[in-house]
């Protein structure tokens, strides 16, 4: 993967994404708690505060990505980290905002090590309080009285646009016996593009960033998006689920459209050929038969093919972020978490 070709006076990613937590969570934990407390309640169980009857809880709240670009990104430009943290606190209520609803829309039972939101406290409230969470971005951008808040607003309206569109694409794929690699990629870049952008994006226009520094932030994080979701493609396949939170091929299960296996299918192979018999028989694919799709789609090429793309696009991502001209110490961190990104194992 290609060097930020700084020197290395950053922190570890790690304690970055650890310094972000603690700067964006009261932010993020008083916005939340400005919603009606229905929506409260079933909010704080998401975000892993407290359990289904609202006591306490110390559950992971995700892996904090979006929020620490924006910090990094407003750093990056020259400006102050903290005045970057309602964009960190919006881009990570849309986030969730989005996990809410696909977790509805995909079955999915399990998040974060435990019950998914709608498994809990059924579909209707889970999708209510992921509405609840998308405007709550909007009114946290509004209420920042940044002079940039007006644009901000509009480049997020523009993300959640692009990312539901992606979203949409995906569900339709699974109706579909055949998807091309093109396609699978263009809905990648919206579903998980489009918010790792706007997250670099906002941060740099919140830090006082040139209109050349945040679009070029802005491609340094839609490209990391793209690899970000080639990662979780993989991590679908042969993820630990002790690490993942998610059941063992949970993607070959629903005979999701990912980009590996859309690589494998579309590779014209007998594997491919094999792997097709498999994602279009009808009923339940068994444990054996997940085994093999797995060991398909890698003896297609879908796996190398992958791993390779997500590193390409990690040198892309860390080459537009050269482009924006980055302070040392946030050029330096912001590639350790490019590397986090591409190598994490949950």
């Amino acid at each position: 993967m290609a060097s930020t070709e700084v020197s290395a006076e950053g922190r570890p990613a790690r304690e970055v994404v650890a310094w972000s937590r603690a700067l964006v969570a009261p932010a993020l934990r008083a916005a939340v708690d400005s919603l009606p407390e229905s929506m409260r309640h079933v909010a704080g169980y998401h975000f892993g505060w407290t359990d289904e009857e609202g006591r306490p809880a110390g559950a992971s709240g995700g892996k904090a990505i979006r929020p620490t670009l924006a910090l990094l990104a407003a750093d990056a430009v020259g400006g102050d980290p903290v005045d970057a943290v309602p964009a960190a606190v919006a881009v990570e209520l849309v986030h969730n905002f989005s996990l809410l609803h696909d977790d509805v829309m995909d079955g999915d039972l399990t998040r974060r090590h435990r019950r998914t939101v709608w498994s809990v406290f059924g579909v209707g409230q889970a999708i209510l309080v992921g509405d609840a969470l998308a405007s709550l971005a909007v009114d946290v951008l509004a209420a920042s009285g940044h002079p940039a808040s007006t644009e901000a607003i509009r480049r997020l309206s523009a993300a959640v646009i692009a990312l539901v569109e992606g979203q949409a694409a995906d569900l339709a794929f699974e109706k579909r016996p055949h998807v091309a690699v093109a396609e699978c990629l263009r809905m990648a870049e919206g579903k998980t593009g489009a918010l790792l952008g706007c997250a670099c994006a906002l941060g740099a226009l919140f830090g006082g960033g040139t209109p050349g520094q945040v679009g070029r932030l802005g491609d340094f994080g839609e490209r990391l998006g793209l690899a970000f979701q080639f990662v979780d493609d993989l991590l679908g396949i042969w993820g630990d689920p002790v690490q993942t939170g998610k059941p063992v091929f949970s993607d070959l299960q629903s005979r999701k459209k990912s980009l590996p296996a859309v690589a494998a299918l579309a590779s014209d192979s007998p594997a491919a050929r094999e792997l097709g018999a498999l994602y279009r028989r009808e009923q339940p694919l068994s444990g054996t038969d997940l085994d093999r799709a797995a060991e398909l789609i890698d003896l297609a090429g879908g796996r190398a093919w992958s791993r390779a793309q997500a590193d390409d696009l990690a040198g892309e991502a860390l080459g537009h972020l050269r482009s924006a001209s980055p302070t040392p110490r946030a050029a330096a961190e912001l590639g350790e978490l490019t590397a986090l990104v591409v190598r994490r194992d949950h």
